[in-house]
C-alpha cells in the first residue's frame, strides 16, 4: 500500500525533505473546463467584452498562479519553473473554454501543482471577468493530464 508523504510518523502535515533527491527534467500538463453561454463565449470572442481581453488576462492570471503555487498550498515546495504556458481554447460546439497549461523544472519535485493551479486560477478568471455578464458559468474537469520526470515515471490520463 501506497502511504501519503506528507504525512509523518505521528500523523502530522509536514513538507517532503527533497534534499537526497536527484534533480531530473519534469513537465506536467493540466486542464480546466469554463462552460458558459453562447453569448458570453462569442462576447469574448468577439472582443466584445467590457472589461477587455479575457483569455490574455486569464493566461497571465495562470502563468502567475504557477510562480506562487507554494504559497497557495501550504506543502508545496518552492520551485524555480523554466517554463509556464498556458493555452485556452474556445469550443463553441460545447460553449465552453479549454485550458491547458504546461509547467516545467530541472529539479527534485514534481511540477503537479503548478500545472493544476495555473489552469484552475485561469478559469477562475475567465468566471471572475465574466461573471457580471452571466453567473452560472461553469468551472469543471480540472485534472492532471500528463507528468513526467522523478522516480514515479511517466502519467498519461486515461
Amino acid at each position: 500500500m501506497t502511504t501519503f508523504t506528507h504525512i509523518n510518523h505521528q500523523g502530522e502535515a509536514n513538507m517532503v525533505d527533497v534534499s537526497a533527491k536527484q534533480d531530473t527534467v519534469r513537465e506536467a500538463r493540466a486542464e480546466a473546463f469554463v462552460r458558459m453561454l453562447p453569448t458570453t463565449l462569442n462576447m469574448i470572442l468577439s472582443g466584445q467584452h467590457h472589461k477587455g481581453d479575457v483569455f490574455a488576462t486569464a493566461r497571465i492570471a495562470g502563468i502567475q498562479a504557477a510562480k506562487r503555487t507554494w504559497e497557495l498550498i501550504p506543502l508545496c515546495h518552492p520551485l524555480l519553473l523554466s517554463k509556464v504556458e498556458v493555452n485556452l481554447t474556445a469550443l463553441p460546439e460545447i460553449s465552453s473554454v479549454r485550458v491547458e497549461s504546461i509547467c516545467k523544472l530541472s529539479g527534485k519535485t514534481g511540477v503537479e501543482m503548478e500545472a493544476l493551479t495555473a489552469a484552475s486560477i485561469a478559469a477562475l478568471t475567465i468566471y471572475d471577468m465574466c461573471k457580471a455578464v452571466q453567473k452560472d458559468i461553469v468551472i469543471e474537469q480540472v485534472r492532471l493530464l500528463e507528468k513526467s520526470g522523478g522516480k514515479s515515471g511517466h502519467f498519461i490520463a486515461e
